[in-house]
């Protein structure tokens, strides 16, 4: 009977852990991800943009991302957008073809973005909180209708604080990982 609160619910635990997934793909470690740039806004043809829609963006070693645009005309508009986002990279262009050379990461600047990696981290369990509290919420008003009795609603209680366990686990394990590819040197 748990499950028939729970499972309705799966998506939504789903989309926090995508979402945090993609927020701490953007965060910067040791080595060159085209994710850094990929969701950079660029004003071109008359709209915004994606930077991923623009151009092919490679890393073709672990402190230089390459940016290839498919279309001339568009290479200064993808220059400004990737210097307006004040994510600390400056490009240099040569033709269609922007390089990105990655400074190495400071102890200090290491440090910033393990408070970034813990602010996503919280904002992650904060989601999945949201989630339980719906959940739960659900479960005591089908108590209250007398749909289920005392006892499968502190079962089913039970059974949603071990599934929240398990997604909070997996925002923890997530994180480490994080923090160990921002400690690496």
């Amino acid at each position: 009977m748990a499950e028939d609160f729970i499972t309705p619910y799966r998506t939504e635990f789903e989309k926090v852990i995508e979402f945090l997934k993609a927020e701490m793909a953007q965060l910067r470690t040791g080595r060159a991800n085209p994710a850094l740039v990929e969701g950079i806004q660029v004003e071109a043809y008359g709209a915004r943009t994606p930077l991923v829609g623009l151009a092919s963006i490679t890393t073709p070693d672990a402190r230089t991302i390459t940016i290839e645009s498919w279309d001339k005309s568009v290479v200064k508009d993808i220059e400004r957008a990737i210097l307006e986002a004040n994510i600390g990279l400056t490009p240099n262009v040569a033709g269609q073809v922007i390089r990105i050379s990655l400074p190495p990461l400071t102890e200090e600047g290491r440090k910033d973005l393990l408070k970034v990696l813990g602010d996503k981290l919280e904002h992650a369990r904060i989601g999945i909180r949201k989630v339980r509290d719906e959940i739960k919420s659900e479960i005591v008003e089908a108590e209250k209708e007398k749909l289920i009795g005392e006892d499968e609603k502190y079962k089913s209680l039970e059974d949603l604080d071990k599934r929240v366990g398990e997604w909070n686990q997996k925002i923890r394990e997530m994180g480490e990982e994080k923090e160990k590819e921002i400690m690496t040197i």
